[in-house]
């Protein structure tokens, strides 16, 4: 069995988790005015935990790899000529961007975010780059605070 095959194994026994927990534990909480709505808090978990067990089900099984001709398999014993570098980078940048997401304001820290992520992986069009990142940042920050009414703090304290 490839590698591909033993990581889609993995993720089909967390998503079995996660349905389980999504199908027989997340909704015995519920208010019984909330049992009445026709999509509950764990619809989204559902949706999710299905798809994911569809998903690496049709990987587990080998049906991607009857489409393709061309054998491309990831080879643990060559990690070294991956691009593991930006793989580190980018994980370390999200870690970063949750850091300094509440103090620096969800579109700074975001914008910033963005625009790094791009140049990790190589994008050197700055003014396209910034433009993008602040246009995606602020129309997700109008969303979720302007049309779903979460709460989050666009800018730092000093600048409000």
């Amino acid at each position: 069995m490839g590698f591909d095959r033993y990581i889609a194994l993995v993720f089909l026994v967390v998503c079995a988790i996660y349905g389980y927990t999504a199908f027989f534990t997340m909704d015995h909480g519920l208010a019984p005015i909330m049992q009445r709505n026709p999509i509950w808090p764990s619809t989204f978990p559902k949706v999710l935990s299905v798809l994911g067990i569809l998903v690496s089900l049709w990987i587990v099984l080998g049906f991607e790899k009857s489409r393709s001709t061309a054998k491309v398999e990831i080879d643990y014993r060559r990690l070294t000529e991956y691009k593991l570098g930006q793989a580190i980078l980018l994980l370390a940048l999200m870690v970063a961007y949750a850091l300094i997401l509440r103090p620096v304001g969800f579109l700074i820290s975001t914008t910033l975010f963005i625009v790094t992520a791009a140049a990790i992986l190589g994008e050197r069009k700055w003014i396209l780059m910034f433009s993008i990142a602040i246009l995606a940042s602020a129309i997700v920050w109008y969303l979720v605070d302007g049309v779903l009414g979460v709460y989050m703090r666009p800018l730092p304290s000093m600048l409000l």
